[in-house]
């Protein structure tokens, strides 16, 4: 927040494209926050967590869902669900859980990650999956799980297709394997593609999305699954310390981002569209425009003269924020607050930067 006080003290506006974590919660999401109606949730009786709940399991597909505080919560709850101390996971070496989760599953549950490497679609190879799969012996901890990011940040926020979970459920339900999404993302996923999101997540067995990426709620995950899979999950989210209170101010503001959020999100996938092809025209920046899917844009700076941390700081001075992720990548996200004259003048402003720093 500092840095929106500064520009704001600045009379400049910042167009924050670091993440679409920054968003804020809309106007209408305030009014629900203000006037939602509580209870205790861990008596069960916070009725607008009830109703986000329900909300959330029907618009999957699944039987019921279950409010978490966070992405990295919902992943950790839902793989100390399926699996037991000792067992193994597999996963992309570019997942969320793998790359940016604390290493959770291993510290807390005892739970050896099986990486395999994300192709740049996002997807880990079927082959390379089956390989992973652990064989029958006193020598091997079991395989129990196998995670997909969708969309995959670390890869540009590609899309895993249908047609991949399709083929990815029928082996692990020929291994005896459980599949859990990290959705944090789905609902992007959902509309690039113009389909109903249940058809991405109904070969899976749990499903995690997120409230405050797209969606610009100011908290809160979900997580979607059986009946048996939340009541399980409901007591590991108390045992790391989940046991929320008068929730239903998170969850309120989840109601609207269910209600009012998810078609907005072509407008992101469109102005990311947009600041990609504008990229790729600056003398200095390279960029791969077929990652480039839904809201993220992932793009490399090809000079050798300029540094990243130049090109960060000169775009900060003129309020344009990005992340620098590794020595040449940079990374902007489109979001809810972000419009398509803010993408020009960022646009304007990466190209000036390159300009002058040659």
């Amino acid at each position: 927040m500092f840095i929106h006080r500064f520009f704001r003290s600045l009379n400049v506006k910042t167009i924050d494209l670091r993440s679409d974590t920054v968003t804020l919660p809309s106007p209408a999401m305030r009014q629900a926050i203000a006037s939602a109606e509580l209870g205790d949730d861990v008596f069960g009786e916070d009725p607008t967590i009830n109703k986000l709940q329900q909300m959330a399991a029907e618009i999957t597909g699944k039987e019921a869902g279950l409010l978490v505080a966070s992405g990295t919560m919902g992943n950790l709850v839902s793989i100390l669900t399926h699996c037991s101390r000792g067992d193994e996971v597999i996963l992309g070496d570019q997942s969320h859980t793998f790359y940016y989760e604390v290493g959770g599953i291993a510290a807390l549950g005892g739970i050896q990650a099986h990486t395999i490497p994300n192709q740049p679609d996002g997807t880990l190879k079927l082959s390379d999956i089956a390989t992973a799969i652990r064989p029958d012996g006193s020598h091997f901890p079991p395989t129990k799980l196998i995670c997909l990011e969708n969309t995959q940040n670390r890869c540009g926020g590609v899309i895993l297709k249908p047609d991949y979970m399709n083929s990815v459920a029928e082996l692990a339900k020929q291994n005896n394997l459980k599949i859990h999404l990290d959705g944090a993302r789905i609902f992007n996923a959902a509309v690039a593609l113009g389909i109903d999101v249940k058809e991405l997540v109904k070969d899976t067995d749990s499903v995690m999305f997120c409230l405050s990426k797209g969606l610009a709620a100011p908290v809160g995950s979900v997580i979607c699954g059986s009946a048996e899979f939340i009541k399980r999950a409901h007591k590991i989210r108390k045992m790391v310390g989940g046991g929320m209170r008068q929730a239903g101010i998170i969850a309120a503001a989840g109601i609207v981002a269910l209600e009012q959020m998810i078609d907005r999100l072509a407008e992101d996938h469109k102005n990311a569209n947009k600041l990609a092809h504008a990229i790729v025209q600056i003398k200095g920046f390279s960029i791969n425009l077929d990652a480039v899917q839904t809201n993220i844009v992932y793009f490399d700076l090809d000079s050798e003269d300029i540094t990243a941390q130049q090109v960060i700081e000169k775009a900060k001075q003129k309020g344009v924020l990005l992340l620098n992720l590794g020595a040449k990548t940079f990374r902007m996200v489109t979001h809810y607050g972000i419009e398509s004259g803010d993408i020009e003048t960022a646009i304007s402003v990466l190209s000036q930067i390159m300009k002058t720093l040659k």
